[in-house]
């Protein structure tokens, strides 16, 4: 797939001017910060170590670059020390809180970008769903939480992000191992996609995790899911919204998303029937027939009733409040693959559908 040299080209006028992001896929919106014009402090360089040379002679050998390359590359990543904390989850004292997410996400100068954004772009997403089958609240939800509409990219070399994780990433995490294998991968994806621009790596800059541009994509996802929507030849996922819009909505299309399937229906519990246990086992993924969801107390009406295909009961914990819960669907699952998280998945929605509503709502 083409990445493009106009895309690495404005790019590096975006990185230039420096802007944030928020982590890489499976990432924790609730560490996503403020626009900051000053890089991340860095530490040592990694151009000595000799796990690194050995990573980069494996690397390079594993998809045909010139180790020499490879080598000089990350001969200038360093070190970012504050990433290692960034990338942690959060402690067992910070209680969960969608009320608190929300009000984070569903708030009017986000909506209000929104609405603007949805106004400047309506025939390109409107092609977009006629392409992917994916609406454009969809494809606006996912952009403005991410990085609402572009203001907030990353402020991170992606060089020093990647190496980071990939060489130093924090032994304390839960999942270090299977994480660091993903870092890792990334790291030689992007450099893989920088030499096939002729761009150099240490230009480029995205969230503390690696990931790039609006839709905040890794350069994995680049690689799979970018397309060039306006026909340039070019795929630019910082500065050309139609392919920001046309690669988001292909990301849907390729992860199963269902035109005009809803993402949830309320749902109620009959206290007498209630197996909370059993209903909660599959987490977000989509299990349960309409006949076996409300075998285990779960009781939904209306066009939920008729709905063909299997639910999940979503809980989105309150702090120290009753949690809320909804019925999810595929499609509800389909916006979890973007990140792994159904408070991420419920505040693309509602994010979303407010601007989608604002926009109906204006002559």
């Amino acid at each position: 797939m083409r990445i493009l040299s106009t895309f690495l080209a404005l790019l590096l006028l975006c990185f230039s001017l420096g802007v944030h992001a928020a982590d890489g896929k499976k990432k924790s919106k609730s560490k996503t910060a403020k626009a900051s014009t000053a890089s991340p402090a860095t530490g040592p360089s990694y151009a000595k170590r000799k796990d690194v040379n050995e990573w980069a002679e494996q690397v390079a050998q594993a998809n045909q670059l010139d180790v020499k390359w490879v080598k000089a590359q990350l001969a200038q990543a360093h070190l970012i020390p504050s990433i290692s904390k960034l990338i942690l989850p959060p402690t067992q004292s910070s209680k969960k809180n969608w009320s608190a997410y929300q009000a984070r996400f569903i708030e009017p100068k986000r909506i209000q970008a929104g609405v603007q954004f949805w106004k400047e772009n309506q025939s390109t997403l409107d092609r977009a769903e006629q392409t992917f089958g994916v609406p454009p609240w969809l494809v606006v939800g996912i952009i403005g939480v991410e990085t609402f509409y572009g203001q907030h990219t990353g402020n991170f070399r992606t060089l020093d992000a990647l190496s980071t994780l990939t060489f130093d990433f924090p032994k304390e995490h839960p999942r270090a191992t299977e994480r660091q294998a993903f870092f890792s991968k990334e790291l030689a994806q992007f450099l893989m996609l920088a030499h096939k621009e002729k761009v150099k790596p240490s230009s480029i800059k995205g969230s503390y995790a690696g990931a790039l541009g609006l839709p905040q994509f890794m350069p994995s996802s680049w690689a799979k899911f970018a397309v060039d929507f306006d026909g340039d030849q070019h795929i630019d996922l910082f500065a050309n919204k139609a392919d920001v819009i046309g690669s988001v909505a292909n990301y849907f299309k390729a992860f199963q998303w269902q035109s005009g399937m809803p993402t949830h229906y309320p749902v109620a519990f009959n206290r007498e029937l209630l197996d909370m246990d059993a209903l909660m086992a599959p987490d977000i993924l989509p299990s349960f027939s309409i006949a076996n969801f409300t075998a285990k107390g779960a009781v939904i009406e209306g066009e939920a009733l008729a709905h063909k295909g299997p639910l999940a009961l979503i809980e989105l914990l309150n702090g120290d409040d009753t949690p809320s819960y909804v019925a999810g669907t595929e499609n509800f699952y389909a916006i979890t693959r973007y990140n792994w998280s159904s408070y991420y998945a419920m505040a693309v929605i509602e994010l979303g559908q407010a601007v989608e509503n604002k926009i109906k709502a204006k002559p």
